[in-house]
Formats: C-alpha cells, structure tokens, sequence
C-alpha cells in the first residue's frame, strides 16, 4: 500500500488485457520470435543444431526475472538482459539467440503482436455493444420521445432512433477497426537499419534467402503482410493510427454517455442501479450515473493520448531515435487498457438499462401542444382563412400556453385555449385524434429496422462467434 498502482489494472481493465500487456506475454513472445529466428535460419542453412532449438523450446517459459533486472541493471540494454538470461538456461545456444537480429526484431514485433491481440479483445466486446444497442433499438423503435437541438425540445424522434445514433457512431469504429487489422504489416526481419546488412554475410549475399526469412517468420506469428521498408523500427505512424482508433472509440462511448446522463436527468433512462448502491455519501436518494461517468473520465484519457503518440511519429530521427520508447510502453498499453474498461461498462449499463414510458411520454405532452401549432395552422388555411391571421392567433396563444408553463408552473394549456377559440374554423374533434404522439415521428420506426437490417445485421452476422460476454465490474 505504499506504493503507487495503476488504476487501470486495479479497478478498471480486464484479466484478459491485462495479460495481453503483461511481462509474461511480452517476454514469451520475444522467446518465441527467437526460437522461429533459429529454426527458419537452420532451414536455410546456418549452422544451428536441433538440439540447441530444442534446448530454446524446453525454457521457452523458463524466465528468471530477477537475474534479467541484474543484467539490466548492469548492461542498460533490456533486449541484451534477456539475451543473456535465456542464454544462461540454455546454454547450447547462447551463441545463436539474436542470430543477426536487432533490438526491435523483438521488440517491435512483439508490440505489432500485442497492438493485433488488443484489437481483438476489443472487437469482442465492441460487437456485444453493438448487439444490445441493435437489440435495444428494435425494441424500442415505435417508442416516441422528445428530439432535442442544442438540448431544447424539437420535433418526436422514438428511442430506438435515438440508439441509431449511438450505433453509427460504432458502424464507423468497427469499419475502421476492421480495416486497421486487414492492412496491419508486420516488421519482420530487417536487421539494424532497415538494410538486412547483418544477414548479407550470413546467408553469403543471398537476398532471397533474407526475404524468404521475412516472410515466414511474419506468416509464422499470423500477418499476411510485412513492412516492405522499414528504419530499425517499424513506422511509428502504426503507433499513431491504432490510439486514434482507440480514441475514435472513446469519442463514441462518450457520446452515448453525456446523452444517457442527460436522460438519466431527465427520469426517461436510466443506467443500472444495484440494490445495495450508494449514490451519494450525503444525500441518500441520489442515483448517480457513475457507470456513465466512469466511461467519461476513462475516454476523456484515451482521446488525450493522441497527442502524445503522435508527437512521438513525427519527431523520430532517420532510421529511429530511442525517444519514443517510453512513451510507447505508457501510452499504448494504457490506451488499450483504458478502451477495454470503457466498453466493459458499456456493455454492463446495455445489460441492465432501464426505459420508464410514462415519464417519456409526460414530457411529451408537455411539449407537443408547440409542436401541433404547425399542423392547426395548415388545417386552418385548407379551411379558408388567412394563414398570416392564423399564425398571429396561435402565436398569441403560444405565448400565453409558455407563460402558464414557465411564470405560474401550470400544465401546458395551449390545445384547450385553441378549442375555446371560436375564431378557428379547424375541425375540433379532428383535432385530438391529431395529438397522438405517433403522428409526429416520421418515419423513425422504418429507418431504425432498415439501418439495424442493412448496416448492423451483417456485422453481427459476420461476427456471430463472439456475440455472449460477461461484462460485471470490478468496482
């Protein structure tokens, strides 16, 4: 307790990307990308024995942490700590581990794995937010509800359209998550500065047998493509792009949370509330959205990151500065961490949210006596009189409705003062049949089955084995 602990691991972030990030998952990797170094040099050629791959392979988990902080400490080089360490439990082969590789062939490689890894935890839990929105959308599609602009009533939208909102927003994210998997390269093998000039010796000037290391070793870990160039890192831009994505993430997560604080507010919907929850430590009836605001804080943090990766793209040297490693192992790990708590309590808010009608519809009616001014004045115009006499007859009116609203806190009265209104020529019974809040939604039901139908069915289908998630929170 008298040591600092990342909130991240603490309270927020899943086991599963935890491990992800983790030590052991790092430092196995770079074990791994050794031993495919060794076998795919043996294959083509070099002098490397089947015992030594089998001697790297039986301490492939072997790690002694405590000796690499030792040869750290004492080298100032982690890659060549660890060189050392696993050389020492394997002692066949110390003098092929590295085989002509650099610092980044573990390093960089092993982060491309672990960016490639961390999108496909999120993916999961994005595509079950994206299946409780569409669920929630269709349940809701024929529900009418206040639209608002600038946060003022406006014209009836339903609460299914509303969650069409949300869900674009997620369409757009998992199109560019997509996207980012499908062209993401690998660094593969390229030795200290991008030229393989290490390898040119090993392999007698054989370049073929250079590329032919590339590949495989990239086909090996699961990418398809591999830099074609690259310094003695991969390009940072990779760094870059992935927390933009991220960041886009937490944009849309953050949206949907202002716009159910809001609702929450307004007693319309409300997030999940335990039985044994405490809103506030004062105020005893309180029901705080604090799932809501948690999702706020953590995505005001990931949306801050991408600064700081892409200062760090912009600001590498040549062939690569050590600037960036830093900054790296703090904002890429967090980054993803941060985006997997996020869409955690998303899916724990989507799994017990609460819609209350009566108060949806209160406010209706509170509001559409405004909204059916538009209607009256064109029946009164199909009616024979003058539109211009009309509308100064409704504004008066209006004003007056507004008045007992806002001055006396009294009920909206504005269709009662227009049915005792004999200088209005309009249809009267027709009048309240008019007043039903289906009749001002548009076609917001239509559009809500055709978007949940035609964009957001075929990613679900298309990602049908990782629809089920458990999403309870830590705290």
């Amino acid at each position: 307790m008298n040591s600092y602990k990342n909130p991240l691991e603490e309270r927020y972030s899943s086991e599963e990307m935890l491990f992800n990030f983790s030590h052991n998952n790092k430092f196995r990797t770079w074990r791994q990308l050794w031993i495919a170094l060794a076998e795919i040099e043996k294959n083509l050629g070099l002098e490397i024995t089947d015992e030594q791959i089998a001697e790297l392979k039986a301490n492939a988990e072997n790690i002694d942490y405590d000796k690499a902080a030792e040869y750290e400490k004492k080298f100032r080089h982690d890659v060549m700590a660890h060189v050392h360490t696993y050389g020492d439990v394997a002692p066949s082969a110390k003098g092929i581990i590295h085989l002509g590789a650099t610092s980044a062939f573990v390093g960089d490689n092993t982060d491309l794995i672990q960016i490639r890894d961390g999108l496909l935890i999120l993916k999961k839990k994005l595509v079950n937010v994206i299946k409780s929105l569409a669920d929630f959308a269709i349940q809701y599609k024929d529900l009418p509800t206040l639209g608002f602009t600038h946060f003022q009533p406006a014209q009836l939208t339903t609460v299914g359209k509303r969650a069409t909102l949300w869900l674009q927003s997620l369409v757009l994210d998992i199109e560019e998550l997509d996207f980012f998997l499908e062209t993401l390269r690998f660094r593969g093998v390229k030795g200290t500065t991008g030229t393989a000039a290490s390898f040119l010796e090993l392999f007698n000037g054989d370049y073929s047998k250079v590329k032919h290391l590339d590949k495989e070793l990239s086909k090996r870990f699961g990418f398809d493509k591999v830099f074609g160039v690259s310094g003695q890192t991969y390009d940072r831009k990779i760094d870059a792009k992935v927390v933009a994505l991220l960041s886009n993430i937490a944009q849309s997560a953050h949206k949907f949370t202002n716009d159910l604080r809001l609702l929450q507010n307004l007693k319309e919907i409300e997030e999940p509330f335990e039985k044994n929850q405490i809103g506030s430590s004062a105020m005893a009836y309180k029901r705080n959205p604090m799932r809501s605001e948690r999702i706020g804080a953590l995505a005001k943090y990931v949306m801050s990151l991408t600064t700081s990766s892409a200062m760090v793209a912009s600001t590498q040297w040549f062939e690569r500065t050590l600037d960036d490693s830093a900054n790296k192992r703090l904002t890429i790990p967090q980054a993803f961490l941060a985006v997997d708590a996020i869409l955690l309590i998303w899916n724990n808010i989507m799994n017990g949210i609460v819609v209350y009608p009566n108060r949806i519809n209160k406010h209706i009616e509170e509001e559409l006596p405004f909204m059916a001014t538009e209607y009256i004045i064109m029946e009164e115009v199909k009616a024979g009189g003058d539109r211009q006499e009309i509308h100064e007859v409704i504004r008066v009116h209006s004003m007056e409705a507004s008045k007992q609203v806002k001055v006396e806190g009294k009920e909206n009265d504005l269709i009662e003062r227009i049915l005792n209104d004999d200088s209005l020529k309009l249809d009267k019974s027709k009048l309240k049949e008019v007043l039903d809040p289906k009749n001002f939604i548009g076609f917001a039901p239509i559009q809500t089955e055709e978007f949940i139908k035609n964009e957001v069915q075929p990613i679900l289908d298309q990602n049908k084995d990782l629809i089920g998630l458990e999403a309870d929170l830590k705290v």
